[in-house]
């Protein structure tokens, strides 16, 4: 026995010494999801969860605490009683008339409210100040650049999750490239396959956002970083390209556009879905089921209040809605709702995604988020877009542009453009069956998303921090990685040699031409 314990040291000693793979049982795991945009929070708690499940130490900073106890599982509250969000604007639906750089601006606020709030609350400030350890950081990537601090606090390698998917913050974590010329930006509706004009406003957003992000972005979020985390530590700029192992993106190619990634960027899209759907409550299951002719599902997502919507915009939907004979759910989160038709049925908030799973559900009318619709194409529902800001113009063009869903401006929200657009989708099958074909890609792949997210996380702390996996792009400064100064050197240097040689022989045949003239000169006056 002895001997066995000593062959046993010797081995995890020589493994150590080698860099082997050490073992993740057990891990402890320190994750930071402080959005107060629940749905952020669905794709951030999904992964945390399925770790403690797995008998990780599993210790999640958020404002959504867990009702129930969950074992290895324990949350740092960051709640508040008043939503930040509805702080910063007290209704979204005005940003839908927001231009661009309103919208990036207010973007921005929005990250740098929670990101302070998140640094200055007591239960935070504790455990930056305990002597607590952890083996991994999975951070959300969300605006929140100086949450990083908590990577170098507490020496640990980190993943980062990006629960709408690529973007320049998270592009720049780990060196993916993001061509212009086929990567629509995430704020615009544009597609993978775009005109010049297109191409042209494209380019002009992505270097916006990247000015703004270094003018308005950096400079507080660098401030907020040096105030949290007193000390030596190295500038935030070092950690936003040195810190992060990996970037899990809640984006699958099926619905999105194909791009190039580097090996450290992994698109996991959908991994909070449900595969097996849960048992309905038995009243939405009884109304699920005795609607023969169908339901639609009507939903605005966590953030936008369906409440507040205009009235003549209501009216308008309810009169449209009137006119069914099928069923329609809405999420609405007031106690009534005026003028509603006996074919209308409201409640604050629905199972969406067990709700969706239902075979008799035959069109969802949602604004456009990342979950969503990812949700709608993993059960095969064609969809009705009204975005309203971020990343939903993107996603309702992709819808539009493939064939399962229609895009509808907010402004332009009427009785008979929301009429054409439903029946439009009711009454032609190939909405149904591109989703169902989009859906069928979707499931087929070789692991499930949260296996695959959890393989990952495991697989940076076995491989301490997997430095093998990072691009060596990040060491390199943007004329190198752009080999300006390659082409510079191979065009520049001919051009250089040709201009001194002309200069030298110009100046050789004008010295020779006024050494003549000097001379003609002088015959003349003798």
């Amino acid at each position: 026995m002895l001997k066995w314990m000593k062959t046993t040291f010797l081995v995890l000693a020589i493994a150590c010494a080698i860099g082997l793979p050490s073992t993740t049982d057990g891990a402890r795991i320190l994750g930071i999801f402080p959005t107060s945009a629940r749905s952020h929070y669905i794709v951030g708690s999904a992964l945390m969860k399925e770790l403690a499940r797995r008998g990780h130490q599993v210790t999640v900073i958020n404002p959504f605490p867990q009702k129930k106890p969950l074992e290895n599982y324990r949350d740092i509250d960051v709640s508040v009683e008043e939503d930040i969000i509805k702080e910063l604007i007290p209704n979204m639906f005005d940003m839908a008339d927001q231009s661009v750089w309103e919208g990036i601006t207010m973007t921005y606020k929005f990250g740098h409210m929670i990101t302070n709030f998140t640094l200055q609350h007591p239960n935070v400030i504790k455990l930056i100040n305990s002597n607590e350890q952890f083996d991994l950081v999975v951070l959300e990537s969300f605006l929140n650049d100086a949450h990083l601090g908590f990577v170098h606090r507490f020496k640990a390698p980190c993943v980062a999750v990006s629960t709408f998917g690529a973007s320049r913050w998270t592009n720049e974590m780990v060196g993916t490239p993001s061509p212009t010329s086929y990567v629509p930006h995430p704020f615009l509706s544009f597609t993978d396959r775009m005109s010049f004009v297109q191409r042209v406003g494209n380019m002009l957003m992505t270097i916006l956002d990247a000015a703004l992000g270094q003018i308005l972005d950096f400079p507080v979020q660098s401030a907020m970083y040096e105030a949290a985390f007193p000390g030596p530590k190295p500038p935030l700029e070092h950690l936003r390209k040195h810190s992060v192992s990996l970037v899990l993106l809640n984006q699958h190619l099926s619905l999105s556009y194909p791009r190039p990634y580097v090996p450290n960027m992994i698109e996991v899209g959908g991994m909070h879905v449900n595969r097996k759907p849960k048992p309905l409550p038995e009243d939405i299951k009884s109304i699920l089921d005795g609607s023969p002719q169908g339901v639609i599902y009507f939903s605005m997502g966590s953030n936008i209040k369906s409440s507040q919507l205009p009235v003549e915009k209501r009216e308008a939907i309810l009169r449209v809605f009137a006119k069914l004979k099928q069923t329609v759910l809405w999420k609405w989160e007031d106690e009534t709702l005026p003028n509603r038709p006996k074919n209308v049925i409201v409640k604050a908030w629905w199972p969406q995604d067990d709700v969706l799973a239902h075979p008799n559900v035959r069109l969802f009318i949602t604004h456009g988020g990342l979950l969503s619709t990812t949700e709608a194409m993993y059960h095969g529902v064609p969809v009705i877009g009204i975005p309203v800001f971020g990343d939903q113009y993107l996603n309702m063009g992709k819808a539009e542009r493939t064939g399962y869903g229609i895009q509808l401006p907010y402004q332009e929200i009427s009785e008979e453009r929301l009429s054409k657009a439903i029946n439009e989708i009711l009454n032609n099958e190939k909405y149904k069956t591109v989703a169902g074909t989009i859906s069928a890609r979707y499931r087929d792949q070789p692991q499930n998303p949260l296996d695959l997210a959890v393989f990952w996380v495991e697989y940076v702390i076995r491989h301490r921090g997997a430095e093998h996996l990072k691009s060596a792009g990040q060491e390199l400064g943007f004329l190198q990685y752009h080999g300006i100064d390659v082409l510079a050197t191979i065009f520049g240097g001919p051009l250089l040699f040709a201009y001194l040689l002309i200069k030298l022989l110009c100046g050789g045949r004008s010295k020779n031409a006024k050494v003549k003239t000097s001379a003609d000169s002088k015959k003349k006056r003798n």
